[in-house]
């Protein structure tokens, strides 16, 4: 989803290599003797023309420097810590070739030796504040999260304007869920550079995860600055204005695109209706597999599948800058208890395909899309689902991808009927879901799909979830007939699923006895 803090480690990010400072004697006293006029250059000969060869034949620090330096920027980090290696054997009291190995080290990926040489270069000079900065790049992707906000606060300490530390620190506060003081960081990263984009669009997800839609919204707009980043692509270079909810829609044609993930546009396809309401006439431009399930969607004049030829329009309008235009609070989100239907003939194909119900019926959907860049916190392995599933439930797989690790897994479940040829399509998977009694999903568009469809859903939430989930709470303001299952400690399902299991067993009791 777009509102992935980027990073990746969501976007943390370390200083790079610090420009060369040292001086290299040999070519600085050549490059003296070049001043000269030709004549005054005194020939080599003899045993001084060897030494002369001998020393260009033996490496330097400097020259070893040098040349690991240009490795790293060359992108060849192999060949950099080889070099830089060299260059510490000869001279081991140097702060940034320390500093500079551990940077090639993060870049191989090679975390607990990069630390080692970050600590090496910090204690050599305690005052290396991108020493420190990037040193708690590496805590935080090892999961040191104390260490790493200890390593900020020592390079804040020394360079209070150093904006990327602040903006790391803010990065950890939100994988600690202390929201505020997240915000309170990326403020002071913003105070040293208004334009630091990453920063201005990250406190935008903790603002709107903090129910704060105000800022949250008009923030949000920053997202379009480092889209390419963000994989939403850039906002649309159309010949007709952006609409932002400044100007009356009255007898206008309205084109609402989609931007990011499908979850997204499911999310906030709700909108097309007060678009409607306000007199347009809604062109919706979805991705190809949203594209039949929304024609019927309320307020929808049109609907096409990005790529196709677009009508004319008087305005556009992305889906996600729709809450900012139409100024949602928490008070005034569209809410309806279902926007969405199951088209009727698919729907009565599904009945008639699984028959009369003998138990309650159960989707389920443990994973998302692998290349998410939180997918390792918000998805489950299958094999540890399954031990959680009360019996006597029928289960259906919904998984759009099955991934080879959950193959097995499944295959040795009978309890769990696979349908993922069947619903790689919406329209299927809409009619299926409204024929089971409740949906159990991590994070993904099928939760968004059943949410719309005002279906019983329960959504499994790692402890520091997508911002629209908000926090402390069990329900969503977004869809009224979900139900919140949180992590307490970050990457514990087993808490939840015990939850949700005893949950399966208290509410489905009266159906299990009916049949």
């Amino acid at each position: 989803m777009i509102s992935e803090l980027h990073t990746q480690r969501r976007g943390v990010r370390g200083h790079p290599g610090q420009p060369l400072c040292y001086t290299l004697p040999m070519f600085t006293f050549l490059g003296r003797l070049l001043k000269r006029k030709p004549h005054a250059i005194p020939p080599l000969t003899g045993s001084a023309l060897k030494a002369s060869e001998a020393s260009l034949a033996t490496p330097t620090f400097e020259r070893l420097f040098a040349e690991a330096s240009a490795a790293a920027t060359a992108q060849n980090h192999v060949r950099a810590l080889e070099l830089f290696d060299q260059a510490i054997a000869l001279e081991r009291n140097h702060a940034m070739v320390h500093y500079k190995r551990g940077n090639t080290l993060k870049d191989l990926g090679r975390l607990d030796a990069a630390l080692e040489s970050y600590n090496q270069a910090i204690e050599l000079n305690p005052d290396y504040a991108h020493a420190y900065c990037n040193r708690g790049v590496v805590q935080q992707a090892l999961g040191l999260m104390s260490d790493a906000v200890e390593s900020y606060d020592h390079t804040i300490a020394i360079d209070p304007r150093d904006a990327l530390a602040h903006y790391n620190r803010a990065i950890v506060m939100q994988e600690l869920a202390r929201w505020d003081d997240a915000v309170a960081s990326y403020d002071r990263a913003i105070a040293v550079n208004p334009d630091y984009a990453e920063a201005q669009y990250n406190r935008a997800l903790a603002l709107l995860f903090r129910g704060e839609f105000d800022g949250g919204w008009r923030a949000y707009e920053w997202r379009w600055k480092i889209a390419e980043r963000l994989r939403i692509g850039a906002l649309r270079n159309f010949p007709r204005p952006l609409w932002l909810g400044d100007v009356s829609l009255a007898g206008k044609r309205l084109l609402l695109h989609a931007e990011a993930g499908l979850g997204d546009t499911l999310h906030f396809c709700r909108y097309a209706a007060a678009c409607a309401a306000r007199g347009a006439t809604v062109i919706l431009e979805v991705q190809p597999p949203l594209q039949a399930l929304l024609a019927t969607l309320e307020g929808v004049a049109q609907s096409i599948a990005a790529g196709d030829a677009l009508p004319p329009f008087d305005f556009h309008c992305p889906l996600m800058s729709l809450p900012l235009a139409f100024k949602t609070t928490l008070a005034t989100i569209p809410s309806s208890a279902q926007y969405l239907h199951a088209d009727p003939g698919t729907l009565a194909s599904w009945r008639a395909k699984l028959g009369e119900r003998s138990r309650p019926r159960v989707g389920l959907v443990w994973s998302g899309n692998p290349e998410n860049t939180i997918d390792s916190r918000r998805s489950i392995r299958l094999a540890d689902l399954i031990p959680h599933l009360p019996p006597q439930f029928q289960y259906f797989s919904l998984q759009k991808q099955l991934r080879d690790a959950d193959r097995d897994a499944l295959a040795a479940c009978p309890d769990i009927v696979p349908f993922d040829a069947e619903v790689m399509d919406f329209t299927n998977t809409a009619a299926l879901c409204v024929c089971l009694d409740a949906i159990i999903s991590v994070d993904t568009s099928v939760a968004h799909l059943c949410g719309a469809l005002g279906l019983r859903t329960w959504v499994l939430l790692p402890e520091t979830p997508d911002w629209r989930w908000m926090r402390h709470r069990d329900d969503t303001p977004w869809y009224p007939s979900m139900k919140l299952y949180r992590q307490t400690t970050a990457g514990d399902w087993n808490g939840v699923l015990e939850r949700v299991a005893a949950d399966l067993q208290r509410e489905f009791a009266p159906i299990k006895a009916a049949l």
